[in-house]
């Protein structure tokens, strides 16, 4: 602590702010108080803030059992509660937008259910879209993560979870770093995607952040989130980590409100079956299916803004017809691209080599033969 450094006391749920003035000295102790003390220039000495006011983050640490805390990472907060005139909010929040026509008229998705999901991140800012393969939920993710941090791409960051990633990779782990001389190996607490992302957040409380994981299902999720499983549904409360370095240890963690996750999964793998009750607690859901809103139709809309034909969008309903396992049905994107178009054998190439080798995995071992019932000759007899 150093000279002018701004220091704040909570005494009984009432919170001072002043500068540090001079140096420390040993004082007779008064009320068994520390006789090592310094003198400080109090701000609001007649005027205290209740702690209720101070921003979440900040109150759930000092509601921690520990004597000292480094609050450096609030700030502009502190800085702002000694400048806010009476009456005026202490905090400043990041605000969601609402979904624009650019945006709708960019995705072919409907307004109402992009709303939704803001709606949703406003209210709990953990959102899972699911559904069968090919229905755009990464697309759709990545530009509604993109859209609440305002168009802003450094404040969104996409991982892709997977059956090896861990809780070291995702957070902060020990990782080997070499030494400064050359000759050696050091371990230190390295921080992962998460954890940077959650530091750019507290240095810009006014903006959102956005994480988006990809196949958030494929990784063992209370083993890469731990013990944040707790923050997801408390983000004002603070806890310890597993990991820190020697300066770190003990300092309590929170998780800013103005970090938002946005994950997807495929229903296709049985997904959701998967997700514990846990998790499903502190995510919200947001089902794409080819057959219902916003997904339906979407094809036989993107075809029309191309000015192409609507054969492609019959083919693909002929076929989902044809499945009769509602989470193998396939979605529209595989065939939204305009480079398929280009001559028949891009058509048919896509078909024969992404489409149905989905289904001859589905289909494994049962005796159909996916060729003829799904095939594009077989599909174009049914619907002709």
């Amino acid at each position: 602590m150093r000279e002018d450094d701004l220091v704040l006391t909570n005494e009984g749920g009432k919170v001072y702010l002043g500068h540090l003035r001079g140096g420390t000295a040993i004082r007779a102790s008064v009320e068994s108080r520390a006789s090592l003390q310094r003198p400080v220039e109090w701000l609001n000495g007649n005027n205290p803030v209740d702690l209720a006011d101070l921003p979440d983050e900040m109150s759930a640490k000092l509601a921690t059992q520990h004597d000292v805390l480094d609050l450096t990472e609030f700030l502009d907060d502190l800085e702002l509660l000694v400048m806010e005139e009476a009456g005026e909010p202490l905090a400043r929040e990041a605000m969601l937008p609402d979904i624009t026509v650019e945006l709708v008229e960019e995705l072919m998705i409907d307004q109402e259910w992009l709303q939704e999901c803001v709606d949703l991140l406003r209210d709990r800012p953990q959102l899972i879209l699911y559904g069968p393969p090919g229905t755009g939920k990464t697309f759709i993710a990545q530009h509604l993560g993109q859209h609440v941090a305002r168009g802003k791409p450094e404040n969104v960051k996409l991982v892709q979870f997977h059956p090896s990633y861990a809780y070291e990779d995702f957070f902060e782990g020990f990782r080997p770093v070499q030494t400064p001389d050359g000759q050696g190996v050091v371990f230190k607490p390295l921080p992962g995607p998460l954890l940077r992302l959650v530091d750019a957040a507290r240095q810009r409380p006014s903006e959102a952040f956005v994480l988006v994981i990809d196949e958030i299902n494929r990784g063992n999720i209370a083993k890469i989130f731990g013990e944040l499983y707790f923050l997801l549904e408390y983000r004002g409360n603070a806890i310890d980590l597993l990991y820190s370095s020697a300066d770190e240890a003990g300092k309590p963690f929170t998780l800013p409100r103005n970090l938002i996750i946005i994950g997807t999964m495929n229903t296709a793998d049985r997904s959701i079956a998967l997700v514990d009750a846990a998790m499903r607690r502190r995510f919200a859901f947001m089902e794409l299916h080819p057959e219902e809103k916003p997904t339906a139709d979407l094809l036989r809309r993107w075809l029309a803004r191309h000015n192409l034909s609507d054969e492609a969008a019959q083919l693909l309903d002929e076929l989902n017809a044809r499945i009769e396992d509602r989470d193998f049905k396939i979605g529209p994107s595989y065939l939204m691209r305009p480079v398929i178009y280009h001559n028949a054998k891009g058509f048919e190439r896509v078909w024969r080599t992404q489409i149905l080798p989905l289904l001859e995995e589905h289909h494994y071992g049962d005796g159909t033969n996916v060729t003829e019932r799904y095939g594009l000759e077989s599909l174009r007899r049914g619907f002709s």
